[in-house]
This record gives structure tokens, C-alpha cells and sequence, in this order.
């Protein structure tokens, strides 16, 4: 069945959704502040919008795909924004990456105008995407979790309702702990045998099925051996999200140490320059050759 959708955010996230979604047949309509990143989907067959709430209008859906929160807010409620657009009864699924905090509010203002809100945020990146098999986490009341499925089934295999709103961003960032130390342990264990003489091509198919097994060992392990940089997330927006686990847990007494060193390394490789490159490039905290990164 064809749905009528928004999209706000037309970045390297929001134009994997968009491409995926227009290629499932769905009707799509696009905002972006940057033309260039909407031309793609348009040539795809979606609708440029001139603003937020032009997206919005006459659709059953809007989709958000933002850096943070504070830029969610005023796409969804600033002027021109999703609410001044969108009718009474619209569901807003927001699938950035934002603190649970802000979701909750977000939920209560977009209840006060009668509009629904979902947070779906996801993990598995702009690949997994493309080919419908996103990892979704969602937070809302539960027909609402259900209704926004009906959109999201075109772009996840996994999908499961966490509970009120602001859980799925809470499960997020219980994701992005595990990816944030899991990639560092990755590179180190990449780095120690590249030191050793061990063939690290041989790793991913030598540890396949056993309990060090896992998707990230098994695509960034080789990446991360070859220096494979080319851009799939962004360390700084790792960073952003280890700093707000670290807020949720000053805030819930709970003791992260592991978590607290593995922001830290990531802010240091920001400050090194590399925010803006792909997670792979934590390799460079431990081979300590600091190479011009072609990406």
C-alpha cells in the first residue's frame, strides 16, 4: 500500500529513507535548508518542498531525519515548521538520533496541536537503509508504534516498541554504547595483529560463529586493517550520542567508566580533526600514524 509522506532532512540518513521509500512506491515530498541534497530524490520522483510545513501539508506522515534536537524543534515547531502544515491527526516519526528528554517534550507539544509523535530512532546506517533492513527502536503510545509501521516496514527488518515515548531514543543510546566501545575494541584487536605479523584479512572468517563473533567485527575488522575510511557515519555524531549517555547516566546514578573513556577517545580524534570522518577512522587512535584520510 502506497503512503502519502514528509521528509525533512535529506542528509546521508534521510536520503538512504527517502531512496528507499520511493523505490517501495510511496508518494514523497522533501524538505531540506540544502536544495542540493533534495535534487537527488527528487530526480527518484519525490517533491521538493519550500519549507517544513510545506512538507507537512496533505500528508498522512512526516518523517524526520536531524542532527539535534535543538534543529528537530524547529523543524517540527518553529515557523514554517512541520505543525504550521500539518493536519490534525498527522503522525511525525522522528528517526533522528536525540536526547530522551527532548523526545518527551517534543511528544506533549505535538499532542497539544493534535498531531501524533513517534521516535524511531535506528541503527545499521544509510546501507542498511537502502535495502529495507534498518534495526528500529520505537517510543510512543502503542497505536501510534503501529500506525508509523506502516511507513517503516519499507525500510526495517527489525522493529520493536520499547515503550512510552523517549524509550526508543533511550534504547538508542544503549546501542550506541555497545557500537562505541565495540568499534574500539575492534581497531585495537585489528592493531595488535597487524603488530603480531597475523594476516587480520583471515580475523573476520578464523572468529565466524564463535562468541567474539559479531556484525561489526565482521565488516569494520577488514576496514579497519586497510584503512577503508570511506564515510558511513560520522565520529562526531558518536560523540554526540556518548555525551548524552553520559548525561542519562549522571542523571540515573549509573556507574559507565568503559563509556566515559570511550567518549573521551572520541572527542580527542574530533579535536585530532576526524569528526567529521567515518568511524572506521578510529584506527588512527591506535596505529598513531596520522595520514591524509581520503575519503
Amino acid at each position: 500500500m502506497s503512503e502519502r509522506i514528509g521528509l525533512v532532512g535529506a542528509g546521508a540518513m534521510g536520503g538512504a529513507i527517502g531512496s528507499r521509500l520511493l523505490e517501495t512506491g510511496n508518494a514523497l515530498t522533501v524538505f531540506d535548508l540544502d536544495p542540493d541534497k533534495v535534487k537527488g530524490l527528487v530526480e527518484k520522483g519525490a517533491v521538493a518542498a519550500g519549507s517544513a510545513a510545506e512538507a507537512a501539508t496533505g500528508n498522512d506522515f512526516v518523517i524526520t531525519s536531524l542532527n539535534a534536537a535543538r534543529i528537530v524543534g524547529i523543524a517540527a515547531f518553529g515557523k514554517d515548521g512541520i505543525a504550521d502544515g500539518a493536519a490534525k491527526g498527522t503522525l511525525i516519526i522522528d528517526m533522528s538520533s536525540i536526547e530522551p528528554d527532548a523526545t518527551r517534550k517534543f511528544a506533549n507539544m505535538a499532542e497539544e496541536r493534535g498531531l501524533a509523535w513517534v521516535d524511531s530512532p535506528l541503527s545499521g546506517g544509510a546501507p542498511k537503509a537502502l535495502v529495507g533492513e534498518l534495526t528500529l527502536m520505537a517510543g510512543g503510545k502503542a497505536e501510534d508504534v503501529e500506525r508509523a509501521h506502516r511507513v517503516l516496514r519499507h525500510v526495517a527488518s527489525n522493529y520493536t516498541h520499547m515503550g512510552p515515548s523517549g524509550a526508543g531514543q533511550t534504547t538508542k543510546l544503549i546501542n550506541q554504547v555497545l557500537c562505541g566501545l565495540g568499534f574500539l575494541a575492534v581497531a585495537e584487536a585489528t592493531q595488535l595483529a597487524l603488530d603480531a605479523g597475523v594476516d587480520a584479512a583471515k580475523i573476520p572468517q578464523a572468529l565466524k560463529g564463535g562468541r567474539a563473533d559479531s556484525s561489526l567485527l565482521q565488516e569494520y575488522l577488514p576496514r579497519f586493517a586497510t584503512k577503508d575510511y570511506r564515510r558511513t557515519g560520522r565520529i562526531d555524531n558518536m560523540v554526540k550520542d556518548l555525551n548524552a549517555v553520559n548525561d542519562l547516566a549522571r542523571s540515573t546514578g549509573t556507574s559507565m567508566p568503559m563509556t566515559a573513556l570511550c567518549a573521551e577517545i572520541h572527542r580527542m580524534l574530533t579535536a585530532a580533526g576526524l569528526g567529521g570522518e567515518d568511524q572506521a577512522a578510529v584506527m588512527e587512535f591506535f596505529n598513531g600514524a596520522k595520514e591524509e584520510i581520503a575519503v
